[in-house]
């Protein structure tokens, strides 16, 4: 199996610089001081999530003509609202398979961009997607089992090099393994001696499990579905699982308690509006005894339902 390197990503960076917005690494003062805590806020992408890099790079890399028949994804949310974004920018169509359980919120974004969305039962959407793609003849996008779409998130990892050199850790949020798979690869190989931290719900921990398994190990539908990091009820596939194994130092798994807590604290301390998925990472430094010096912290998205956010915020 062909695993994602640093040329990889670096050619993905030049391909998507002028449709993404290189997000900045925020000093956050009120961090550990032997961790000093630095912010990397990818919920300021005009889709409010990181999902916007490999979607950009994945369909800047297909034949124009592949790509003018159009593509099909599925996705709980941020992935979807990714590639709609990028089809409009391409004027190509785009159909969408969401969960029936998706955030509203993230369903109407994604129609907003001009997808056509379908909607699904739970543990369907792979399927409902394959049936699309031989009906409309689009080609597929897969939320993170591809490599470019590994490539384009590593950008975010390459970002963080550049602008933090001597960086001692780096935490992030794993799902699909996509997002941790890609910035664990630029990491390693530009700054070896940083320790790279995947984070997950408990409830979602399957991640964690294969890992200490050497194998993957794949958890009911239902039982990912409990947390409420909906964008973290994915499992790794053998592509991002095979990365993982490779670049990961530890996974730190979180409680649904401690991710709420976090989503308070991007609002009141950093003012920066996270989903709960976007929060896990933060979430992870504030449990775990990670490696003393300076600390980066994927955010990596914002799209939360107003209701769940103040229902959070309440507490």
């Amino acid at each position: 199996m062909k695993l994602v390197t640093i040329d990889d990503i670096r050619d993905a960076a030049q391909r998507i610089a002028t449709d993404i917005v290189r997000t900045p690494l925020l000093p956050a003062g009120w961090g550990d001081p032997d961790r000093p805590l630095w912010l990397k806020p990818e919920n300021l992408q005009p889709i409010g999530a990181f999902k916007i890099r490999g979607a950009f790079n994945a369909l800047g890399r297909l034949d124009p003509d592949v790509r003018a028949r159009g593509v099909v994804a599925y996705s709980s949310g941020n992935h979807a609202q990714a590639v709609a974004y990028a089809a409009a920018a391409y004027g190509v169509t785009a159909h969408i398979v969401m969960p029936e359980e998706t955030p509203n919120v993230k369903v109407e974004a994604t129609r907003g961009h001009g997808a056509e969305v379908v909607l699904c039962g739970a543990g369907q959407r792979e399927q409902v997607a394959d049936e699309l793609v031989i009906r409309t003849g689009g080609v597929l996008i897969p939320p993170f089992d591809h490599p470019d779409i590994i490539a384009g998130q590593g950008t975010i990892g390459l970002e963080i090099a550049q602008d933090l050199t001597d960086v001692a850790a780096v935490l992030i949020p794993i799902s699909g393994g996509g997002l941790a798979s890609g910035i664990g690869t630029a990491i390693r190989a530009l700054c070896p001696r940083a320790k790279v931290f995947g984070v997950e719900p408990e409830l979602a921990a399957d991640t964690a499990e294969s890992l200490a398994l050497g194998c993957r190990v794949e958890w009911p539908v239902a039982q990912r579905n409990r947390t409420i990091a909906d964008g973290l009820r994915s499992t790794p596939s053998e592509l991002t699982f095979a990365h993982l194994q490779q670049v990961l130092d530890d996974v730190i798994v979180v409680t649904e308690d401690e991710i709420r807590s976090a989503v308070r604290e991007l609002a009141y301390r950093a003012h920066l509006i996270a989903e709960p998925s976007g929060a896990v990472a933060l979430a992870g430094y504030r449990k775990a005894a990670t490696p003393a010096g300076p600390t980066a912290v994927v955010v990596s998205g914002g799209n939360v339902e107003p209701p769940m956010l103040r229902e959070i915020l309440s507490v």
